[in-house]
C-alpha cells in the first residue's frame, strides 16, 4: 500500500502525463491548532480532482474553487495562507487560532517528480529543493533530516523510507506487521533463513533476506531510525538478532512472547556481552495493551507501540495498566497460531 505522500506524488505525475495542468500543494508552516502537520501534501488538477489533504476539507474546497476560477499560479510557485483572521478560521473550518501556509507549485517537467519517485522506489532517501523565485528543482541524495525546511526562498523536503523496520520471521503475524509498516512509510526487511517460511513470503513492497539474523543486523548497520522485531518464537533465531540489535542505536527493539518467555529470554541474553541497560531496551512482551487476539490485532498493537516511541510518547503508563494475570495483546493466541 502506498503512503499518502507517494499517492500524491504518483497522482501528480500520472495526471501531468495525461495532459492535465497539476499543482502540488505543500503545508510549509502552521500556527496554533492547525488541522494538518507541516509537510502534508495534496495534488490538484485543473478540473478540481485532488489526492491528499492539507486540512479537514474546507481549505481543499477553496483550492478547488480557486483553480476552477483560474485564480491560480501557472508559471512559478506561490505562497498562500489560510486562517489568518478569525473570520477565515471560521470560514475554512480551522480550529480556533489555527493558521496554515501553503506552497502552490505548478507541476512541470522541471519539477523532476519522476526522478524523485524512481529514487523512492529504490529505497533511497533523497531531498528535493524548490527555488520559489525561479521554480527550479534540485533532487539529491539525502540523509535523516527534518522532513521539511522552508525559509521563504527555498522549500526543501525529504522523501523516501525515513524509518526502517527489520522483522525476524516470515510467518503469519509478520505479514500483517509488514503490510501495516509499509503503509506507515517504513522500509521493511523481513529475515527468515527457514525455506518453509521464506518461500511463501509475498508481501509487496518488502525485501526478503534469507541470511542468518545476526549477519543481517550487522550488515545493515542500524541507526536511530531503525526498528527490529523478532517474531519467530525460536530462540535460535530471535536471540541471534537481539544480541546484535540491542547494541545498536535502533529506536525500538521488540520480541514476541509471554511474560514467562520474556523473562527467560532476558536471562539468556544476560549470559552474553550485553549490559543491563542494553537488555532493558528490549520491549517484551511486545505491543501496547489493546486486548488484541488475532494476528491482525496483534500487529496493530505492535505498530501502535512503535509509533508512540518513535513520536516520543512515554508508553510506561500503558504497561502499568496490565494486570499480572491478563494475557498481553493476544500473545498467548499468537504463540498458538503464528510463527
Amino acid at each position: 500500500m502506498d503512503s499518502v505522500d507517494l499517492e500524491v506524488l504518483k497522482s501528480a505525475v500520472q495526471w501531468s502525463r495525461a495532459g492535465f495542468f497539476v499543482t502540488l500543494c505543500t503545508v510549509v508552516r502552521t500556527w496554533g491548532s492547525a488541522p494538518r502537520p507541516v509537510g502534508s501534501m495534496l495534488a490538484i488538477r485543473e478540473d478540481g480532482h485532488l489526492v491528499g489533504s492539507v486540512s479537514g476539507g474546507c481549505v481543499e474546497d477553496d483550492l478547488i474553487a480557486r483553480i476552477r476560477d483560474a485564480d491560480w499560479p501557472h508559471d512559478r510557485p506561490q505562497l498562500t495562507s489560510y486562517g489568518v483572521t478569525a473570520e477565515q478560521a471560521h470560514r475554512f473550518g480551522l480550529p480556533c487560532g489555527g493558521t496554515l501556509q501553503l506552497v502552490l507549485e505548478p507541476v512541470r517537467d522541471a519539477s523532476r517528480l519522476p526522478e524523485l519517485l524512481d529514487a523512492i522506489a529504490r529505497f533511497r532517501l533523497v531531498v528535493r529543493e524548490l527555488d520559489m523565485t525561479s521554480g527550479a528543482v534540485r533532487v539529491a541524495p539525502g540523509h535523516h533530516t527534518p522532513s521539511l525546511e522552508f525559509d521563504g526562498v527555498r522549500l526543501i523536503t525529504s522523501h523516501g523510507p525515513r524509518h526502517r523496520l527489520v522483522v525476524i520471521g516470515a510467518g503469519q503475524l509478520s505479514k500483517y506487521v509488514a503490510s501495516m509498516a509499509c503503509a506507515l512509510d517504513y522500509q521493511v526487511i523481513v529475515c527468515d533463513p527457514r525455506s518453509e517460511y521464506a518461500d511463501g513470503w509475498q508481501v509487496a513492497g518488502t525485501e526478503l533476506s534469507r541470511e542468518m539474523p545476526d549477519d543481517l543486523i550487522v550488515r545493515l548497520q542500524l541507526d536511530s531510525h531503525s526498528a527490529v522485531l523478532t517474531l519467530t518464537h525460536d530462540p535460535k533465531l530471535d536471540d541471534m538478532a537481539l544480541l546484535e540489535a540491542l547494541k545498536s542505536p535502533a529506536f525500538y527493539i521488540g520480541a514476541i512472547g509471554s511474560r514467562v518467555n520474556n523473562a527467560r529470554r532476558r536471562e539468556r541474553l544476560s549470559l552474553f556481552d550485553l549490559s543491563s541497560a542494553e537488555i532493558d531496551r528490549l520491549h517484551g512482551p511486545v505491543g501496547m495493551h489493546l486486548g488484541a487476539r488475532t494476528p491482525a490485532e496483534i500487529a496493530v498493537a505492535i505498530l501502535a507501540e512503535m509509533t508512540a516511541i518513535k513520536n516520543g510518547v512515554d508508553v510506561k503508563q500503558t504497561f502499568s495498566l496490565r494486570t499480572a494475570d491478563a494475557p498481553l495483546d493476544g500473545e498467548t493466541a499468537a504463540c498458538r497460531s503464528t510463527a
